[in-house]
């Protein structure tokens, strides 16, 4: 009898623990979306014909960035600068500008309440190179404009996986092609056709806005966002809010499979780094006689304990509110996952490991990215060298990654040696109004998506930005499928008429409106 009372006992208590499990489920604070949301866009986004052109004029202009900084080519540069000047005269007259290192853009458009703290707009206008492109060969600019989708013959001076040359700026089919339509001309253009659209219908901002375009961005931002960042420090100046690339809007299922509404993931902050080239000794000489390891073979341990031996995961604020608000829109178990996390946080973790975007955002990461032995096959190398590139979560430090990487190789001969690193970012508040107007705008192109912060994982010029402002917000309002997100530094970039209209729009939109 005993022992029945014993189990009954059990057994209600443990019904009564997944019942406290489910109620506390079920009155977990999810985001949802509201009834008003369920509508279609309620604007017309569609961008004209002049603002595509002005737009694919500006992709035809290959400005490359390179490092050594030195070593870049500033002749596109100059024409860049020119023919923004040229395609915008209107805001060149109504901004004061001016210019940063030469090739770093400002721009203020000077507001009616001089009390009121500035906003600014941040974008580059440098892209990245084209493996085995030369843009001398590129194609006479009028035969590029196809505003009614007729097919544009391929052109063969550019590489295969390419479909229209990557500095034609071509416009076939609804899409605009080439480097730089995506990352990030879009959001310069973006900013000046709704700038430009907005002086023409008389409006005078409230406040002041600027606009910090930048020309080294995919190469550090050294000579161009940090020189312009410290300039508007030494005027004295502080923004409300600052807004730049970091986010997008992630089409249903392309950033965790379970979502099947938009994501609009807006990077309230972002991901450090530290790139390592770790130089491991061994024994070198003739490969007939090897030793039991070599330099190459102790590299290799080296890199298995890195892979293995991975930072914990954790949530941190950002992502918990991410969670939080997509958690709506998941199954149960995750659903219950999330909101009993002082019980299930390790099954959480253990399903946000799984994926390598959301591990990403749970984690400081390391990534092996090059190794090398000898030149010859026949030769140990006495050095092995290895390259690794950690991305630094916020609350984790550069100290605590070496401090990591010490301890893995301790009964190793090793020098280590610093490539490159940077701190995480600071964490931007989500209470205020540079971030709450964010959702309220993309309700109106994108009724339909949840809007929420997350982590930035790739770096922005936005970092440099922080010591002019706390609240930076890094979002371009585009809506990409998987295969489009691969395309940004890749072949094939491209951006479709209707997110380069929604693009211009909003930022129109948080211009007039903030």
């Amino acid at each position: 009898m005993k022992v029945k009372k014993i189990l009954k006992t059990l057994v209600l208590l443990l019904v009564v623990f997944i019942a406290f499990l489910v109620i506390k489920t079920a009155i977990y604070p999810f985001g949802k979306l509201s009834n008003e949301n369920q509508h279609a866009s309620i604007v017309d986004f569609k961008p004209t014909d002049k603002a595509i052109r002005n737009f694919a004029g500006g992709i035809r202009i290959p400005t490359v960035s390179t490092q050594p900084y030195s070593e870049t080519n500033f002749k596109p540069f100059d024409e860049f600068k020119s023919y923004l000047k040229k395609t915008y005269p209107m805001v060149y007259q109504t901004m004061e500008t001016d210019s940063v290192n030469t090739y770093g853009l400002l721009f203020r458009w000077k507001g009616k309440d001089s009390s009121l703290k500035p906003i600014l707009f941040l974008s580059h206008y440098d892209v990245v190179p084209v493996a085995g492109y030369d843009p001398t060969t590129e194609i006479a600019t009028d035969t590029i404009f196809q505003p009614n989708d007729k097919p544009l013959p391929p052109i063969s001076a550019y590489p295969d996986k390419w479909d229209y040359s990557p500095f034609s700026g071509a416009v076939v089919d609804g899409r605009i092609y080439g480097r730089g339509t995506l990352d990030m001309k879009v959001m310069l253009f973006s900013l000046m056709e709704g700038a430009n659209n907005l002086i023409e219908e008389g409006f005078e901002p409230q406040r002041d806005i600027w606009f910090a375009f930048g020309h080294d961005e995919e190469v550090s931002g050294r000579e161009g966002a940090v020189k312009i960042a410290d300039y508007l420090k030494s005027k004295g100046l502080s923004f409300d809010a600052v807004y730049d690339e970091g986010g997008i809007i992630a089409a249903p299922g392309s950033a965790l499979e379970a979502i099947k509404q938009p994501l609009a993931l807006v990077g309230i902050g972002e991901k450090g780094f530290l790139t390592l080239e770790l130089t491991v000794k061994g024994l070198g000489g003739h490969s007939s006689m090897p030793p039991a390891k070599s330099s190459l073979v102790y590299a290799a341990e080296i890199i298995d304990k890195l892979n293995t031996e991975q930072f914990p995961a954790e949530i941190i604020s950002p992502i918990a509110d991410f969670l939080t608000n997509i958690g709506g829109e998941m199954n149960f178990t995750s659903r219950m996952a999330i909101a009993n996390q002082w019980l299930l946080k390790p099954v959480l973790l253990s399903f946000l490991e799984k994926a390598p975007a959301s591990n990403a955002l749970v984690r400081t990461t390391t990534a092996i990215t090059m190794a090398k032995g000898s030149d010859a096959p026949n030769v140990l190398a006495s050095e092995a060298t290895v390259t690794v590139n950690f991305r630094i979560l916020p609350g984790n430090t550069v100290a605590q990654v070496l401090e990591h990487v010490d301890k893995i190789c301790k009964d190793y001969q090793v020098k280590t040696e610093i490539i490159s690193q940077r701190e995480p970012s600071g964490i931007s508040p989500i209470q205020v109004r540079g971030y709450e107007i964010i959702g309220q705008t993309l309700s109106q192109i994108y009724p339909q998506a949840i809007t929420t912060p997350y982590i930035t994982i790739g770096g922005t010029d936005a970092y440099k930005y922080q010591i002019v402002s706390d609240n930076i917000y890094r979002l371009l309002p585009y809506e990409l499928n998987l295969y489009e997100q691969r395309t940004i530094h890749n072949q094939n970039e491209y951006i479709s008429i209707e997110n380069f209209g929604r693009v211009e729009w909003y930022f129109k939109e948080l211009m007039k409106t903030y």
